[in-house]
């Protein structure tokens, strides 16, 4: 269990000290952080609206973070290059990351093809009901983007390191929202970086 809790820990740590430089984008995750609890809230009340929280506000504006906001040229702190890091991420890159949002993007016109996806969901008849239904269709495609990476990571890496990873992004929230709480003044107070002072004594 000790050595299981020190991978978790160094996925953590990996990820905060390569890919979150920029102060906006730790806000953003800051903010995703809090409303991806409510939306794990709401999976107990109603999936599908789970679903449309966590992709609509949740994803947005944690992912809007990494592709516009974080620096992508040779990363001083690390002494490593952006495509280094592309290169030896365990979840998923930017170029990952750009399909899967295509898909997202694009997955509500499976209903436009087939109203009730085979029987899974009740037909809409109101815009409301179209919406609340493409909950359902992005509730099954975080799942399995979810499970995808995690077995990809079996054969990529190995067992262990699938399980931390589903782990760690399953607890992200949590432990962004911990981690990131003082970005929000940080950027108020004009650092748009952070200067990594506690990754370069690391």
């Amino acid at each position: 269990m000790k050595e299981f809790l020190h991978a978790l820990e160094v996925q953590r740590w990996d990820d905060h000290r390569f890919y979150h430089h920029s102060r906006i984008n730790q806000s953003l995750h800051f903010i995703s952080a809090a409303s991806f609890i409510v939306a794990y809230a709401f999976l107990f009340v109603d999936p599908a609206v789970s679903a449309l929280i966590g992709w609509l506000f949740s994803m947005t504006t944690r992912q809007s973070g990494h592709f516009f906001f974080e620096p992508l040229g040779y990363d001083e702190v690390n002494q490593v290059t952006n495509e280094y890091k592309e290169a030896v991420k365990v979840g998923y890159n930017l170029k990952r990351k750009a399909v899967l949002i295509g898909v997202w993007a694009l997955s509500p016109l499976v209903l436009l093809l087939d109203p009730s996806l085979s029987g899974l969901v009740t037909p809409h008849e109101t815009a409301w009901g179209f919406v609340h239904n493409v909950g359902y269709i992005w509730l099954a495609l975080g799942v399995a983007g979810l499970l995808f990476r995690t077995v990809h990571l079996f054969f990529l890496r190995d067992v262990q390191t699938g399980l931390i990873w589903m782990i760690k992004i399953l607890t992200d929230p949590f432990h962004d929202l911990w981690l990131y709480r003082k970005s929000p003044l940080h950027l108020l107070r004009g650092e748009l970086i952070d200067p990594m002072t506690h990754a370069q004594r690391h």
